[in-house]
C-alpha cells in the first residue's frame, strides 16, 4: 500500500473520529447509557490512535533510506491498523447505536489485528534501525 494513501486514509480516520467524538458527546449523549456512551467513546479513542499509528506507517515509509522490506512491513501493521479499526471501533458503534449483542464477538478480533499491527511496527522499526546503523558504519 502506497504511503499517500495511507497518509490519506490515516487522516480520513482521524477527521472521522473528532466528527464521532464531537456526535457521540452532543448527539447521543441525551440518547443512551452512560455505559452504551462509553463503549462509543472507547470505539472513538482507539480509532484516533490507530489512524495516527497508520500515519506513523505512512511517514516512516516516506524515509529515503527505508528499506523495501521495512517498507513492507510498515505497510502490513498499516493493513493491520486499518481492518482492526473497521472490527473493533465499527463494532463498538454498532454495539452502541443498535444494542445488538452480536457485534460484541467481532470487537475482539480488531484487538487482536491491533496487536499483530504493533507487533509488525516493532518488527518493521528495529529491522530499519539495524539497516539504518550498518549503513550508518559502512
Amino acid at each position: 500500500m502506497s504511503s499517500s494513501l495511507l497518509l490519506a486514509i490515516g487522516g480520513a480516520l482521524c477527521g472521522l473520529g473528532v466528527m464521532l467524538g464531537a456526535f457521540a458527546a452532543h448527539g447521543l449523549k441525551a440518547v443512551l447509557s452512560p455505559y452504551l456512551l462509553d463503549v462509543f467513546q472507547t470505539g472513538v479513542m482507539y480509532q484516533f490512535i490507530h489512524g495516527i499509528g497508520i500515519l506513523l506507517c505512512a511517514v516512516v515509509m516516506n524515509q529515503r533510506s527505508m528499506a523495501d522490506k521495512g517498507k513492507k512491513h510498515f505497510s502490513r501493521a498499516a493493513i493491520c491498523f486499518i481492518i482492526g479499526t473497521l472490527c473493533f471501533s465499527g463494532s463498538l458503534y454498532a454495539l452502541a447505536l443498535t444494542g445488538i449483542k452480536w457485534f460484541g464477538p467481532i470487537t475482539p478480533l480488531g484487538g487482536l489485528l491491533f496487536i499483530i499491527g504493533w507487533g509488525l511496527f516493532v518488527f518493521a522499526a528495529l529491522q530499519y534501525q539495524s539497516t539504518h546503523i550498518n549503513e550508518d558504519n559502512l
